[in-house]
Order: structure tokens, then sequence, then C-alpha cells
């Protein structure tokens, strides 16, 4: 059961098969282990090096996934501080903030319902995943048998934290908007925020709900009730609700999380669902401020083009990345760049420890509207400067074979070997990456204009497979 729940960058499966409570004791005696050996490897004996964190998401399964957790990393000898319901960004709050020897978040994320799983940090809040830990989590945990163990009776308490996020988020609105929200406009901000009743909902309501300057228009807030619709903004009919409430209000933007909330879509004035890749420019905007000589910011390499240029343009550094957060969060921390952004709706940021954080990422949205007297839709429009493919799979049972036959046939491409295969031949550019779980490659292609794009992918697809429509 272990073996199918653990992913490439956290446990993720469906309750109560694989994923029940007996497993998630499993896992938290694992992740303790884990977190106290590299504890005593770091030279940390301060009784908070020896707590952990632990939060969840809305969902059904999530307290007794939670308490199952933290009766495991109790019973390893773990101290567990219990913060409740919040968004998954917050736990990494929590780590820095109480200074904490890691944390776990119970949550699903943007998976429909019947599922959960857990989001694994360590000391800083730094992640865990694949080549950083996770195996040695899975494997101490696959050894880890309740009926031999003698408990260690860790300390445990339920601790509310709401108030110094909080304050750290409005912190980020003041230092981003220090003019506030209306000075531009000369009216408030009208934005309608779809919570897809899970964390978002809880989180929002917390921080957001009286900000002035600031009209919310509430949807999906109920996190007691199921979801209305899966928690994924990236699924483009999840958004059907938000577009119309958006043009019906006449709101200046819509937002909407997914389950957890560490990601957020936004949508222009019109309706119109607006690019992870043109979103990044957007808020790196804001972000880089009146001084950005020398900042880095770091980009999906599966971005558009315009991202590069329009960052070095504004006098900032690009850095391509690979995709997924624990990469993201690395070069963030590598680099000592300030803001991160990826096509999946996840924005990382340096003054919330690195984390991708759908409330950090809410203040920057607010701080590009309130920054500007023209619609979203008009300062977005210019950065749709190329005809995109978005990403398009492939069955493909030779991954390799095909790399090969990629780089052979585009020789005298610019190549870049960076999360799979990155190629510009002058007349397109293209990212093309093998998927984690399946024999697939994901392509994402970009060209001048549309009548080069569909010549791209006519050449393109004969060397990846048969492409798998949706």
């Amino acid at each position: 059961m272990l073996g199918k729940v653990f992913k490439a960058y956290d446990v993720r499966g469906k309750v109560p098969k694989p994923l029940n409570e007996r497993i998630a004791w499993k896992i938290g005696h694992g992740t303790a282990d884990f977190l106290l050996e590299e504890a005593v490897i770091t030279g940390r004996t301060d009784p908070m090096s020896r707590t952990i964190v632990v939060g969840r998401d809305a969902r059904d399964s999530s307290p007794g996934l939670s308490e199952a957790l933290c009766k495991g990393m109790r019973d390893r000898g773990a101290s567990v501080i219990d913060i409740g319901l919040v968004d998954t960004p917050m736990v990494t709050f929590a780590v820095n903030y109480l200074d904490c020897g890691g944390g776990v978040q119970v949550t699903a994320s943007h998976n429909p319902v019947g599922y959960n799983g857990f989001k694994f940090s360590r000391a800083k809040g730094r992640p865990i995943g694949s080549g950083t830990g996770l195996e040695s989590i899975r494997d101490r945990s696959a050894v880890a048998d309740p009926v031999r163990v003698v408990p260690a009776d860790g300390f445990f308490e339920t601790r509310d934290l709401w108030e110094p996020y909080t304050a750290r988020v409005l912190d980020c609105l003041a230092s981003d908007v220090p003019s506030g929200l209306t000075a531009v406009r000369g009216r408030p901000l009208r934005v309608v925020v779809d919570a897809s009743n899970g964390a978002a909902g809880e989180m929002v309501s917390r921080i957001f709900r009286g900000v002035d300057g600031l009209e919310l228009i509430e949807l999906n807030f109920d996190h007691t009730i199921g979801f209305k619709h899966d928690p994924n903004p990236l699924v483009e009919s999840n958004l059907d609700e938000l577009r119309d409430t958006v043009r019906a209000e006449g709101a200046d933007a819509g937002v909407c999380f997914d389950g957890d909330a560490d990601r957020c879509v936004v949508v222009d004035e019109k309706g119109r669902t607006i690019g992870g890749d043109l979103l990044t420019v957007w808020l790196a905007e804001s972000i880089l401020g009146d001084a950005p000589e020398g900042k880095g910011v770091i980009y999906d390499l599966r971005s558009s083009r315009v991202v590069s240029e329009r960052i070095e343009a504004l006098g900032a550094r690009p850095i391509p990345c690979r995709v997924g957060h624990v990469f993201m969060k690395e070069a963030l921390a590598t680099t000592h760049a300030v803001f991160g952004g990826e096509l999946s709706g996840h924005f990382y940021y340096k003054d919330m420890f690195n984390a991708d954080s759908g409330a950090r990422a809410f203040v920057s949205v607010l701080a590009g509207l309130a920054g500007s007297d023209r619609p979203l839709s008009e300062t977005i429009d210019p950065l749709r400067k190329y005809a995109q493919s978005g990403e398009i799979n492939f069955e493909c049972e030779d991954i390799e074979g095909a790399f090969e036959a990629l780089k052979e046939t585009y020789s005298d491409a610019d190549m870049m070997d960076m999360d799979g295969l990155s190629l510009d031949t002058g007349r397109w550019w293209a990212n093309i990456r093998a998927s984690n779980t399946e024999p697939l490659l994901r392509l994402n292609v970009e060209t001048f204009n549309p009548d080069d794009l569909d010549k791209a992918l006519g050449e393109l697809g004969p060397l990846l497979g048969r492409r798998v429509e949706h």
C-alpha cells in the first residue's frame, strides 16, 4: 500500500484504499524518525527541533488521517503542534515562525473528492520530495509496526496561528501597495473569489475580509458541504461559475484557489483565463517594484518566451527552472530570487519563506490591479505575443528513443537538457518532458504565429508517439 501512495513530491491516494488511518500512523512514525534523525545530524538539540507542525485541509477524511499521523509521530518520540484547518502555505509559515524541525499538511490538493494525502517539509519549511528524503520516509514508514512499537508519548498541543499569519500576509500587502488599494482607481477593487469549498474559504475569510479598499464577492466558501466542482482551477470547466460571476458583477478580476490554497488561477474582467506564465510576468512587475535591477525571477521552463523577455526588459534576472515545487523552492533559495511562477498556478515568494502561497499571490493580484488605471485585460493582452500549443500529451513506449530522435533530427537547434529536452529551431521553440508516472511525453511548443504552430506540431508529433485526445 505504501508503494502506491508515495509519489514524486508527496503522498497521494484514495481513501480508505490504499490510504487509510493505519497507513497514516506508519507515515507519521516514519516522518518523525526521519526528522528526528535530521535534527541530530544538523546538531540541533533544542526542544523545537523535535517538534513537527501538522495542518489539514477541509476534506472529510482529513481529521481522522491527521489524528493517526500525529499519533505515529508521537509514538516515535516527536512533539506535535496541530494548527488545525489551514491552507498549505500556513504550515511552511508555522515551521519558520515556531522554528520547528518540520511540518506536514494533510491534503490531496487539487485532486477530486475521495482522495487525500500528505505534503512534507523539513526545518525552515524546505520541501521533502523524491531525491530529497521522501524515499527515506517511505522506507522508514514501511518497517514501522504499531504492534511492536513502545509508544514514546511525545508532547501534543493545538495552537491557533491565524493572527501572526494574517499579520505576515497583510504586511506584504502594505509593502506592495503602500498608498492603499484605492489610490489609482479612486474606488474599491471588486474581486470575485472562488474558494472551491476548500481551505481557501477559511484563509480568505480570516485574512482579507475587511481589508480597506477591497470588495470581495465570495463563491463556494463553505468548506463543510463538499466540492461543488473539483478543486482544480486548471480545468477550464471548473472556472465557469467564476467567469459568469465576474461578468455579471462587473468585477475587476476573478481568482480561483485549489483545495489547499497553495495555487490560484486568475481570470480578467471579461472572464478570460490568464495563463500561469503570463500571470508570472504581470505579478513580477509588482513584486520587483521600483528597484528591479539584478533581482532574480524564477520561471517554469515551459513558459512563453515573453516571460524571459519581459523580465529582462524590466532589468531583472530571468532564471529558468525545472517543473515542480521542490525544484522551484530550491531554486529560489540557491539563487536568492524574490519570486517565481509556474504554469500550474503555483507562485513562490522569498518573503513567504520561498513557499508557493495562494494568499501571497492574491496580494500580488491586488497590487497589480491597484497599480493600474486600465482593465486587467488591457495589461495582459500585450503579453499574448506568441502562439502557444498548451501542454499536449503523447503516448510513447520508447521515451529514451524519442529523445534521441529529437536530438538527431534537430541537431542544429539550440538545446537544453533541463527537465526533459528544450529545443529552439528559430522557427519554433519547445519543451518535451516525460511523465513521472505514465508512458507519456508532454509537449509545450510556441511559435511566432498560429500557422507556424500547426507546422511545428506536424513535425514533432510523429517523433513523440500517439497524441492523447481529451
